[in-house]
């Protein structure tokens, strides 16, 4: 039996390390998995990218590297195509950055195929927001993010009148509320590393949000919390606010006014993959996600599963699962128990999503958040030390998915003792 996993985002990349574990190592299936990028970064961690807390090249994983030590196979590529009747995928082909064919396309067949191809932020076709703002989607994208705040930074420490960097973020969920924060800690670092012009207070970080409330998936309390603590480190919070437009000099509200940034980060709503609207004839829904039936395989294919951000998964109160990361993690493991009661002849077991709760990190100044499930007996509210803790053990545990206790131990403490011999910012 071949298995091949597409998208090597927190939910596949567990799903094809336990897979490999169990089937490929003692050779009763292959395992390959697909992904268009060379190395695996916890996208809940692309703030701390964007920002410099965070080294994607020293922190990433291997895909290479782990899929030899955990039994299974890699292919590097970007999926175009399925074809179910001959049950193959086609990649498309890979070129560098002079246009010249590095591989060519290739067609990988499969007994069963699982889609983990996450997500993409939705513009809802706003018009300048492709031309001119930033996504965080990906890490060569918060790269890209970094390299233009460095720029400002260094624009800005060298002038020697009173500007500021402007910086505008859309979408007050997660991402949007913990970079406007990490933006003030990354500018308290570079001021200690050799652009002393600069400080929190030449640092303009505006966060639009069209909602009522930031954080619409924490209880208003914890909200509220995380508003003032925004407002404390000087980020104009904006909500009620509809962006009409993005424009060269900044947002262009419903209202007209043009809230003006020299970089701008667009983090409002998701979408999955555009060209899975169209693929192999499989249900999809106004986002573009596959539909699936409470087994996680897609409605029109058994062979087919598809999990995490790209699945539409219907709940008991009639709501689609939420793209969490934690979401990703438990249809990875149903996706694993049905595959393994596949190969069995036994029954498919269907998916139930449990709620354990939100955490927001506010950087090294708070962190907020609420707590669900069998520990609480229902839900807490968190925040302070305590909240915190809980927020670096959810990395951990993706961690120890992924290299077991071991091995995860021994990278943490690599990073307490890298946190010695090197910079507390990326600065390059």
């Amino acid at each position: 039996m071949h298995i091949v996993i597409v998208g090597g985002g927190a939910g596949g990349l567990e799903l094809a390390t336990r897979l490999g574990r169990k089937l490929g190592r003692p050779e009763r299936a292959n395992i390959t998995l697909v992904d268009k990028n060379a190395t695996h970064i916890w996208k809940p961690l692309l703030h701390e990218v964007a920002t410099g807390v965070l080294d994607a090249g020293i922190d990433a994983v291997s895909y290479r590297a782990h899929a030899r030590r955990h039994g299974f196979q890699f292919q590097q590529g970007a999926m175009a195509d399925v074809n179910r009747q001959a049950r193959t995928i086609t990649l498309a082909a890979i070129n560098d950055d002079r246009g010249r064919e590095v591989v060519g396309e290739r067609t990988i067949e499969y007994d069963y195929l699982v889609l983990a191809l996450g997500s993409s932020t939705n513009d809802f076709g706003t018009p300048g927001v492709a031309e001119h703002c930033i996504f965080l989607d990906a890490p060569a994208q918060a790269e890209r993010f970094h390299q233009r705040m460095l720029n400002g930074f260094v624009r800005l420490d060298a002038s020697r009148d009173a500007s500021l960097l402007r910086i505008a973020i859309v979408g007050a969920g997660a991402t949007g509320v913990e970079l406007s924060a990490e933006l003030h800690n990354a500018a308290q670092w570079l001021s200690a590393y050799g652009l002393p012009n600069i400080s929190r207070e030449r640092l303009q970080v505006c966060l639009v949000e069209a909602g009522p409330r930031i954080l619409p998936a924490l209880p208003e309390r914890l909200s509220g919390k995380a508003h003032r603590e925004l407002v404390k480190l000087g980020v104009n919070v904006r909500v009620a606010t509809r962006v009409a437009a993005a424009e060269a000099e900044g947002l262009r509200t419903s209202e007209g006014e043009l809230l003006e940034a020299d970089l701008m980060v667009w983090a409002a709503g998701i979408k999955a993959p555009d060209f899975l609207a169209n693929i192999a004839g499989l249900e999809t829904n106004r986002i573009n996600q596959l539909v699936v039936k409470p087994t996680l395989q897609t409605t029109e294919d058994f062979r087919i599963f598809a999990m995490g951000d790209c699945a539409a998964c219907t709940m008991a109160d009639g709501k689609n699962v939420p793209p969490r990361a934690q979401s990703a993690h438990q249809m990875a493991s149903c996706v694993y128990d049905n595959l393994l009661a596949i190969m069995a002849s036994r029954p498919l077991k269907a998916f139930v999503y449990k709620d354990h709760g939100s955490l927001v990190s506010l950087s090294r100044y708070s962190t907020v958040g609420s707590l669900m499930g069998n520990l609480t007996r229902g839900s807490m509210m968190i925040e302070g030390r305590l909240a915190r803790l809980m927020y670096i053990s959810l990395y951990r545990m993706h961690q120890i998915a992924l290299h077991g206790w071991l091995r995860t131990g021994l990278l943490s403490l690599s990073e307490k003792i890298g946190r010695v011999v090197r910079p507390r910012l990326k600065l390059h």
